[in-house]
C-alpha cells in the first residue's frame, strides 16, 4: 500500500513546469488535493500569460483525472480552527490558505508533500509534512 499524501500548490506547478519529476508520487499513492489548491492552481491558469493557459489548463485537467478533491467540512473546519488558535497563541501566524491545506491534510490524515519551506508547515502540530526540493526529470 502506498502513502496517503496530499499536495501543495508548488507541486503541481513543479510537475506541470517540468521542474519537479513525478517520480516523487508512486502508482500505489493515494493523492489528494484540497479545494484550496485547486483554487490557487486555478487562479494561476487565469492570471497566467495566454499562451501559457492551454497547457497548464490541459495538464490540470490530466492530473484531475486520477485525483480527489476534498472540500472544506464540518472535520476540516474543526482542524482549521485549532490551527488558528494554536499560530496566535504562538505568535506565529500563518496564511489563511497554508492552515487551510494543512488541516485538510490533518483531517483526512495525510502526508503534505509541499515544496514550500518558507510556510513552515513542520511547526504546526499534528501535521507530518515531507519537503521536496526541485528534481529535473
Amino acid at each position: 500500500m502506498g502513502r496517503r499524501l496530499s499536495l501543495d500548490t508548488g507541486i503541481l506547478v513543479g510537475f506541470e513546469r517540468g521542474t519537479l519529476s513525478r517520480s516523487i508520487i508512486s502508482a500505489d499513492d493515494d493523492i489528494c488535493l484540497s479545494i484550496v489548491v485547486l483554487a490557487e492552481y486555478m487562479a494561476g491558469v487565469e492570471l497566467a500569460q495566454p499562451q501559457y493557459r492551454p497547457r497548464m489548463q490541459r495538464f490540470l485537467d490530466g492530473f484531475l483525472s486520477g485525483v480527489a478533491v476534498l472540500p472544506y467540512d464540518e472535520e476540516i473546519l474543526d482542524v482549521h480552527v485549532t490551527l488558528l488558535a494554536w499560530t496566535h497563541r504562538n505568535g506565529r501566524p500563518r496564511g489563511q490558505y497554508d492552515l487551510l491545506i494543512a488541516a485538510t491534510s490533518i483531517a483526512t490524515d495525510r502526508v503534505l508533500l509541499t515544496q514550500d519551506k518558507r510556510a513552515r508547515f513542520d511547526e504546526l502540530p499534528g501535521l507530518t509534512v515531507e519537503v521536496v526540493d526541485r528534481i529535473s526529470q
